[in-house]
Parts: structure tokens; C-alpha cells; sequence
């Protein structure tokens, strides 16, 4: 079996891909919690756009400020990561240490953490909604988000991300994914 193919630059392909599943769950995560103005009325509304400014914050400002400047791909000239995130942090962070990599997994708010919540949050709440107040457009999303999440953990991700990534080999989640040796 041959090994996969380590990037210095993730192709354009992968990074739009990884970057609009990400954008797509975070906005249809917010439109199901828009649901809960069936049951809180308009507080949901506010309830959906804090979840959209938090979970785009969470992707596109605190991971590139306390993650990706301890990454290799931040040290890497010329490089692109999967999110494309690398080349952001470069303009807002100062880079880090890359023995602090591993702690985006460590701690009950790391990072991984965080960024699990941000994708499972809305399923969770929209189930809640779902036993609540059932509506089968809230149904059809929930499904989509969910079919969502599992596209990404086990066909983005460890196929088209953690595979080719650099830092794999020194990633908690990598590890977790069983990508090290691929």
C-alpha cells in the first residue's frame, strides 16, 4: 500500500472543500436553532446569530490565534493548509512554540473541544426543538447537518485532510484518526 502524499500546499480543491462544509454547517446550524423562535419566540433569533458569530469566530479567529502559530505549516514558507487558516494567522499572529501543537487537545476548553461544540451544538438543540415542537423542514435540516458531520469525520477529514497534513505525525487528532501511518 503506498503512502499518502504529504503537502506543503494543500490543493485549492481541498481547501474550498474543507472551508464551504465548514461555512455550510455553521449556517445551517444556525438556521436550525432559528427554530426556537417556535418556542422562545424571538429570542431565538438571537440565540441563532450568537451561534454564527461565535462558531466563525471560534473557525476563523481564535484557532488561527492560538493554534495555527505553533503549527508547522505557519513556520513553512509558501504553505497552505487545509483550512487555509495558516496564511491568516500569519497576518494576525506571531508564531508560536511547535511543542505547544499538541495542546489544542488538552483541557476541557481546548481548542478541538471548541470546535466540536461548534459543530454539534445545533444538532443537539435541533433534536431538543425537534421533540418539542416537530416540523418536517427542522427534520430535513437536522438530517442534512447530521449527514454533514459524518462526511466530515469520516470521509474530509481522514481522507482529504489529516492524511496529507505535515503535522499528522505530531496532531492529537490525527492520532486519534488513525492517519499517522497511512
Amino acid at each position: 500500500m503506498q503512502k499518502a502524499e504529504i503537502y506543503d500546499r494543500y490543493p485549492i480543491s481541498s481547501v474550498v472543500i474543507y472551508n464551504g462544509s465548514t461555512i455550510l454547517h455553521f449556517l445551517t446550524g444556525g438556521l436550525i436553532l432559528l427554530f426556537l423562535t417556535k418556542i422562545i419566540g424571538f429570542s431565538g433569533i438571537a440565540v441563532s446569530a450568537l451561534y454564527i458569530v461565535l462558531a466563525f469566530l471560534e473557525m476563523y479567529v481564535i484557532m488561527p490565534l492560538k493554534v495555527c502559530p505553533s503549527c508547522v505549516y505557519f513556520r513553512t514558507s509558501g504553505s497552505l493548509c487545509i483550512s487555509g487558516l495558516n496564511v491568516w494567522s500569519k497576518m494576525i499572529a506571531k508564531p508560536g512554540n511547535s511543542t505547544d501543537f499538541p495542546q489544542r487537545a488538552q483541557g476541557l476548553f481546548c481548542q478541538n473541544n471548541l470546535y466540536i461544540t461548534s459543530l454539534v451544538f445545533p444538532i443537539l438543540l435541533g433534536v431538543l426543538i425537534l421533540i418539542l415542537k416537530f416540523n418536517l423542514l427542522l427534520l430535513f435540516f437536522e438530517i442534512g447537518l447530521f449527514l454533514l458531520l459524518v462526511l466530515r469525520f469520516f470521509l474530509i477529514i481522514p481522507s482529504l485532510a489529516c492524511v496529507h497534513c505535515r503535522s499528522k505525525f505530531v496532531c492529537p487528532q490525527a492520532g486519534q484518526m488513525g492517519v499517522r501511518e497511512k
